[in-house]
């Protein structure tokens, strides 16, 4: 376990890398021993150090939620990081939203849903607290609405040296690799589509790169919110009212460079277009 004294050196780190747009090499290579709850440790000492410097929490992000990326990532579960105000771009129906690329160090662009919740999910263990289930996120979510997130690096992909993958661990440090999200579509009832089959068609530059359904995040996307709720009750914590749950990637990951322009086209619940400039 990390000391007081190095979480705060590694959050600063972290925050020093964000506004130099400098990528840091691997904590886990730094430190071998480390584990998932270490980093989480030090991804909320530098939220922390982002609320203190007069950043507002906004809600939360789930990552790693297919299968397929939790073997790659040599994980069993999703990870999850918080979202800031600063984090958020919101969109203008028929209009191309500019987003500035100077804001990032690698962006890459990922197809997603948000829950907005209309009273809190309070996890077992906390007074007024329980184990949350499906019907638990439907009944408290006020609505269901596109989102993009932008997901960075501070801490690089491949080490320059060795060139290995960075671990989980590295991920979850870096508030699990979350930089900004996109809103701005259409907004139902979780309970008046098949959230399922909800589905998106992701061009860049007029060029379809990606398609994908919602049940591609654990089957519902829903699901991956329960689980949120269940998990942050161990460290005190519950989702809550007027939070945004980004509820994970149902497409992969899409390299984003100044003058691309992108366009989420999810059907009835409308479309997300932008460009980095």
């Amino acid at each position: 376990m990390f000391s007081e004294a190095q979480l705060t050196q590694l959050a600063s780190e972290l925050d020093q890398s964000a506004r130099t747009r400098q990528q840091l090499t691997h904590f886990s290579q730094r430190f071998p021993g480390m584990s998932v709850d270490d980093g989480y440790r030090i991804s909320r000492a530098w939220v922390q150090m982002q609320i203190a410097n007069g950043s507002q929490v906004i809600g939360h992000k789930i990552g790693l939620t297919s299968r397929a990326m939790q073997v790659s990532s040599q994980i069993e579960e999703p990870d999850y990081g918080t979202l800031l105000d600063h984090m958020l771009y919101t969109a203008k129906p028929g209009e191309v939203l500019d987003i500035p690329a100077h804001n990032f160090i690698v962006p890459r662009v990922e197809v997603e849903l948000a829950f907005v919740l209309h009273k809190p999910l309070i996890g077992p263990g906390l007074p007024g607290g329980k184990e949350i289930g499906l019907q638990d996120v439907l009944d408290a979510t006020q609505y269901v609405t596109p989102a993009i997130e932008i997901i960075d690096s501070r801490i690089e992909q491949f080490d320059r040296t060795t060139k290995e993958p960075r671990k989980v661990y590295d991920t979850i440090s870096d508030n699990a690799a979350n930089a900004g999200v996109v809103v701005g579509a259409e907004r139902v009832s979780p309970n008046d589509v098949d959230l399922a089959w909800c589905g998106a068609i992701l061009t860049v530059n007029g060029i379809v790169e990606e398609t994908g359904l919602a049940a591609g995040v654990q089957g519902n996307p829903a699901i991956g919110v329960a689980w949120l709720a269940n998990k942050l009750a161990r460290w005190g914590e519950s989702l809550a009212a007027n939070e945004l749950i980004l509820a994970g990637s149902f497409t992969r990951p899409i390299v984003a460079n100044r003058g691309d322009v992108f366009n989420a086209d999810y059907g009835r619940l409308g479309q997300l277009r932008f460009r980095f400039v």
